[in-house]
């Protein structure tokens, strides 16, 4: 079992009852999954670049990532509907409390000029995104064979109810939240 799964089972579940007086453990939110999205806008051009954008996210979290294609056409970014423009992977289970320890105790403290993340990324049903700027914060990515530095979205999806439920649940995991 991860160290943050372990953390969780012992700790956090039980004092999130305490804290938000439910009557039963199994009441209690957790992390459902985390969806990590890297959009490839260079992709309509140059198809080479989504290949190297799976083979990152492949090696980020361990698992193949899905092709995202474009829904619709827009002419103003010579896009055709049904064109490759991303990719995206979705972890549940053991890999998503390796990803997440790895986020929050390595990747998110090398960022430049860190102050921590947001408490307003959550949408109203405690669900929280965060956007990171560049893939090298990850140790798993060579600097000498990035060509190209891109972003990525990180959903965590949680069973809370509320924002404040999330907020708490995602405090206790150690995400680092501005004061």
């Amino acid at each position: 079992m991860n160290r943050l799964h372990e953390k969780y089972q012992n700790n956090i579940r039980q004092s999130l009852v305490e804290k938000f007086n439910y009557t039963s453990i199994m009441q209690a939110p957790y992390i459902d999954k985390v969806v990590i999205n890297m959009g490839v806008g260079d992709a309509i051009t140059n198809s080479k670049a989504l290949d190297d954008a799976v083979n990152e996210l492949t090696l980020l979290t361990g698992q193949k990532p899905v092709i995202t294609r474009a829904k619709k056409s827009i002419s103003n970014f010579k896009l055709r509907e049904g064109m490759a423009i991303g990719c995206k992977v979705t972890l549940r289970s053991e890999r998503m409390y390796q990803f997440l320890d790895k986020l929050v105790s390595i990747a998110l403290p090398r960022v430049r000029d860190f102050q921590g993340v947001s408490k307003k990324a959550f949408d109203g049903r405690g669900n929280f995104t965060l956007g990171v700027k560049e893939q090298l914060i990850f140790p798993e990515i060579n600097y000498d064979k990035v060509n190209r530095v891109r972003g990525m979205d990180i959903v965590i999806v949680t069973t809370a109810k509320t924002d404040l439920e999330g907020l708490e649940l995602l405090t206790q995991m150690g995400m680092p939240f501005k004061k």
